[in-house]
């Protein structure tokens, strides 16, 4: 995935604030996963309009980090997601 995709969840899959648990998990069609603070903020950014690009500006004024590395670590988080189904661009 490069910097000009605009990555969103795939078909049936669903970032929800489980409130009994006080946590967030991701659903979809027979799986769930809880993610970890990092990629909760990613997801978050996954909203079918915004560029990898855009989501990774976003995050580096965030959090004031260097923003090769965010790129570096968003991309390989998203295409794992992409493999498993859970992102698509």
């Amino acid at each position: 995935m490069d910097g000009t995709a605009i990555p969103r969840l795939g078909r049936g899959m669903k970032l929800r604030e489980d409130k009994t648990r006080n946590q967030w998990v991701v659903m979809g069609p027979e799986r769930m996963f809880v993610p970890d603070e990092i990629a909760l903020e990613v997801l978050r950014l996954v909203d079918g309009a915004r560029s990898v690009d855009a989501m990774v500006d976003d995050l580096a004024a965030r959090f004031a980090a260097p923003r090769g590395e965010i790129m570096t670590d968003v991309v390989a988080m998203l295409d794992d997601l992409t493999a498993k189904g859970v992102v698509t661009a």
